[in-house]
């Protein structure tokens, strides 16, 4: 029996390697990654935290370290951009001008991300086992590496997947010291192991916080074994203060144990910008801290839904992306999953410790500006599939019990688990344009969501090999990334994007109501123009035809003959 374990845990775990590393290699480099990794070999460098103000840097330097493998890599510390931490320009400079190995680095800074994926699975394996059992600790290490969304993810450079898991790690931590700890004495060791799953979560993305006071609304409900008491409330509560307070040491570790002086910016907060007088631990952390509060308010940065553009984003965005885009077996699982195990007395706690934070988590999303992309809702994720996996609990004994078969409640992570395989071998290799059938399925995503959630620069690959098919020499290109295609001998006349060519969305190269012949290849955040706000009049014509052919899950091929589009 323990053998036929460990050969199907690692059936699963070839076949996602096989999937993620062969799209992985496929895939160009995306708009952020160049600012994640040159973040995290920024800091391994120099021990100099500056570039890490919005993102704090733990997966960063995880993922920079196979880049100490490159002895001749340089990074430019007497510039002007690294005097002032302008850490974008310091991306640029490091990944595209000083530096001309962009594939091979950028390919080395995913490696740690795949891993990180594959531990996710592994501490979703350990938690859903110590809260369900062995059967459902299996459904959880299944649907944790083949869900779509993590798969997307699970492959590059940024913090999206690592603070996810992390933060599953702090949240397993807790569980355990909740669970063992039911006498009034503070038992070292899980606490001690809770502070650094803490720290290393909010040492791993900001955003994170946020389940700082999810956290104490639930130290304070009876959910760990035991009846409700002030006395027990009191206790955990105290652990987890203790606790949050030590991993304030574990995130001054990952900022190299920065003591500076404070920068802050809130020109309505006079007593905080008062501290810019003094230095102190952390400086950096907390402007990030400032900086993403401030962002939560106010983004200023352009956000599409369903064909409309805002700068103050929209408050149903979330709402719609988290259907659209969250598989429909997922979908029905974590619904049948919370009404069977909340009715159920024994299973009562354990449901509502894993359906509390997420939809917290997301009610505390959904009053955010910064409306760019589905991956800011990861971290709900593992808490849905251990929940899910909670059904499976007991499997083994339900096929005797012909209840249970004609409910069919034990059957459901099974047919949750055959359906996120099915979906990834289906999509692969191109996953982070995944959208569900009720949404339309991949082909209408990009009606409904764009930016991160489908288009982010990574297909500039293989319109490369397309054209190679397809005997084009050249086409005219409107992307969304910071890749260069000049880098991959890319033949190409610009168009207006962004970030490169934005002027040209105010000098537009060609008549937009009767475009020139020629072969035009446009992204999906491009074709809605997200830079304008009102006044969308640049690829309109573009918009009202059917496309030629699509690469990969963002760039929309038009072939103009004659004022029309024409076949391949």
């Amino acid at each position: 029996m323990v053998k036929k374990r460990i050969y199907g845990a690692g059936l699963f775990i070839l076949l996602f390697w096989g999937l993620a590393l062969g799209s992985m290699v496929g895939d160009s480099p995306t708009m952020d990654e160049q600012n994640h990794l040159t973040r995290g070999y920024a800091l391994l460098q120099t021990g100099d935290p500056r570039l890490s103000l919005e993102h704090p840097p733990l997966v960063n330097l995880l993922s920079a370290l196979p880049l100490l493998l490159l002895s001749d890599l340089h990074l430019d510390t007497s510039s002007l951009a690294w005097q002032d931490g302008q850490w974008y320009a310091v991306a640029e400079a490091f990944l595209w001008q000083d530096n001309q190995d962009v594939i091979r680095m950028i390919f080395l800074a995913r490696l740690p991300i795949l891993f990180l994926t594959l531990g996710l699975g592994l501490v979703g394996y350990r938690l859903a086992r110590q809260m369900w059992g062995k059967s459902a600790a299996a459904f959880a290490f299944i649907f944790l590496l083949f869900d779509p969304n993590i798969l997307a993810h699970g492959r590059y450079s940024t913090t999206d997947l690592g603070g996810t898991f992390f933060l599953l790690l702090a949240v397993a931590l807790l569980w355990r010291m909740w669970t063992r700890t039911h006498s009034s004495s503070l038992t070292p060791q899980p606490l001690f192991l809770a502070a650094i799953g803490l720290g290393c979560a909010f040492a791993s993305k900001l955003s994170l916080l946020g389940f700082v006071p999810i956290f104490f609304i639930m130290a304070v409900l009876p959910l760990y074994g035991e009846p409700f008491s002030w006395r027990g409330a009191g206790r955990r509560v105290g652990q987890l203060t203790l606790a949050g307070v030590l991993s304030l040491l574990v995130i001054w570790a990952v900022f190299a144990f920065e003591w500076g002086s404070y920068r802050f910016r809130s020109p309505d907060l006079p007593w905080l910008t008062a501290l810019n007088e003094h230095r102190g631990p952390l400086p950096t952390f907390a402007a990030g801290v400032e900086q993403m509060v401030l962002l939560g308010q106010d983004s200023g940065r352009p956000t599409f839904l369903l064909g409309e553009t805002s700068l103050n984003g929209f408050a149903w965005y979330f709402p719609i992306a988290f259907l659209v885009k969250t598989p429909l077996v997922t979908l029905v699982g974590w619904l049948a999953a919370a009404f069977f195990l909340l009715r159920d007395g024994s299973s009562r706690g354990r449901a509502l410790f894993l359906l509390i934070p997420p939809l917290l988590f997301f009610l505390l999303m959904t009053q955010s500006s910064l409306n760019i992309g589905y991956r800011h809702l990861l971290p709900m994720l593992p808490f849905v599939y251990l929940l899910i996996a909670g059904l499976g609990q007991n499997l083994r004994f339900a096929i005797y019990d012909l209840r249970l078969m004609v409910v069919g409640r034990q059957w459901l992570p099974g047919g949750v688990a055959v359906g996120l395989v099915l979906i990834a071998l289906w999509l692969y290799p191109s996953y982070l344009g995944f959208f569900n059938l009720l949404s339309g399925g991949p082909a209408n995503g990009h009606n409904i969501l764009v930016d991160s959630n489908l288009d982010w620069g990574q297909d500039l690959y293989r319109l490369q090999k397309w054209m190679g098919q397809n005997g084009i020499e050249s086409v005219k290109l409107a992307w969304f990334g910071t890749a260069r295609p000049d880098y991959f001998g890319l033949a190409y006349d610009p168009l207006p994007g962004l970030p490169y060519y934005f002027h040209l969305w105010w000098a537009v190269p060609f008549d937009p109501i009767n475009p020139p012949d020629g072969v035009y290849a446009i992204s999906a955040t491009m074709l809605w123009e997200l830079p304008l706000q009102k006044d969308k009049h640049v690829f309109t014509w573009f918009r009202q035809q059917q496309p030629t052919a699509r690469v990969g899950s963002s760039l929309f091929i038009y072939r103009v003959e004659a004022g029309k589009v024409v076949g391949p």
